[in-house]
């Protein structure tokens, strides 16, 4: 997406929420949408796309902290008209028309797409680099621009075990591609964008303001540098068309249900050859029928008999790569958990997690006769010190109320 979008569109009205909307009201409101306007759901559907495209634009700013100080901070600065130019004399502070603002927010050689310039944040250094992109001291003349592509989203759901060791999965989605017939240019095959005469291909053309130099987007090329006097027929200029496009996504060890993975450059393509976004996936875990996970630990359930627990016991335990046997103390009440050390979630570059084995201790509803005579035997002689402090207890509490 392109800072200009940052303030042409309100994000928070795409998703429906409030500007004091928090986290999870976002992260709810952003699912609710992403289902109902999904290109899946609705197959050729233009309208819903386009839509689908807004509210994963909007996800993909509110749902991270820092973008979504810089979107809130840069809507009030330019919402408020202290950037306006008379529409007769090109000063600026009066009430008139917006500066068209086009991708003159992008830092200066910034790094590539999808990613933050040192000194973290969309303009790079921050406000100061902002306002170098507006006024150029010295007559210096602006890089030529043109618009990343948006970013894309999708979901991806991995059985537990794949998402523990880590493994590679094909993903299709549904999405902008790059044009085949103009190969991302906008032209029509066997023709060529010209340089825009205006701006001689640099994007921007500027304007004398006193002591400064007023840049701004060439309105013959739009900011890009190059005109298109011949559309290309199968993307109406815009080099890009929707497409159904299979890739190879490798998973690293230990993805966490609800983290996403960045494809760098593999999102919509920029209009007219500009970069591409990137691709977000979001990754989904399935739940396993014995195993839980905190973090980089696992949890298992181990069922022990009566006898097991009272006498201790050595089990043998399932992990996700083998087994290994648990030495259960003689005199183990459920609930106790037992640790075996590096058998859990692997972490990239260090010691993987536990395997936290919590006992619980079955009772059986039904007994054999034989069963049933060695119970009682055993009942007989084991001592009840712990219920023997309870009975005192419901004595002296009768006496009292004999008493009163």
């Amino acid at each position: 997406m392109s800072s200009k979008d940052w303030l042409e569109k309100d994000y928070y009205k795409v998703l429906g929420i409030s500007r004091s909307a928090s986290a999870d009201e976002i992260k709810k409101a952003y699912r609710k949408l992403a289902r109902e306007l999904h290109p899946d759901h609705n197959p050729g559907d233009k309208a819903a796309e386009a839509r689908f495209k807004d509210v994963s634009e909007a996800n993909a700013v509110l749902s991270d902290q820092a973008k979504r100080k810089e979107y809130d901070e840069t809507r009030a600065l330019f919402g408020s008209g202290a950037f306006r130019r008379n529409p007769r004399t090109g000063g600026g502070g009066g009430a008139g028309v917006p500066f068209d603002l086009g991708d003159l927010f992008a830092n200066r050689g910034a790094p590539g797409a999808g990613q933050q310039a040192p000194g973290g944040g969309r303009f790079g250094g921050g406000i100061s680099d902002l306002f170098s992109s507006f006024f150029q001291a010295g007559g210096q003349q602006a890089d030529s621009r043109r618009n990343r592509g948006r970013d894309v989203e999708a979901e991806l759901t991995l059985d537990f075990v794949e998402a523990v060791q880590g493994t590679t999965l094909p993903l299709t989605i549904r999405a902008p591609g790059q044009c085949e017939a103009c190969k991302g240019s906008g032209a029509k095959p066997g023709t060529e964008p010209r340089t825009c005469p205006t701006c001689k291909g640099v994007g921007l053309v500027t304007s004398n303001q006193g002591a400064f130099q007023l840049a701004d987007p060439c309105r013959d090329c739009q900011g890009v540098g190059t005109i298109v006097d011949e559309k290309c027929p199968d993307c109406r200029g815009s080099g890009a068309v929707s497409k159904v496009r299979t890739m190879t996504v490798r998973i690293p060890i230990g993805v966490a249900d609800g983290q996403r993975i960045r494809l760098a450059g593999k999102g919509e393509p920029g209009e007219r050859g500009g970069p591409p976004g990137d691709l977000h996936v979001l990754i989904r875990v399935k739940p396993h029928d014995l195993f839980t996970r905190t973090g980089h630990d696992l949890g298992l359930t181990l069922p022990v008999t009566f006898a097991e627990a009272t006498m201790g016991a050595d089990l043998a335990v399932p992990t996700l790569d083998g087994q290994v046997t648990v030495r259960v103390p003689p005199g183990t009440p459920t609930g106790r958990v037992l640790r075996v050390r590096g058998r859990g979630v692997p972490r990239r570059g260090g010691a993987a997690g536990d395997l936290l084995v919590t006992i619980e201790v079955e009772v059986p509803k039904e007994l054999s006769p034989e069963a049933r005579k060695a119970l009682e035997e055993f009942a007989a002689h084991t001592p009840r010190a712990a219920r023997d402090r309870i009975d005192a207890e419901l004595r002296r509490a009768a006496g009292r109320r004999s008493s009163q």
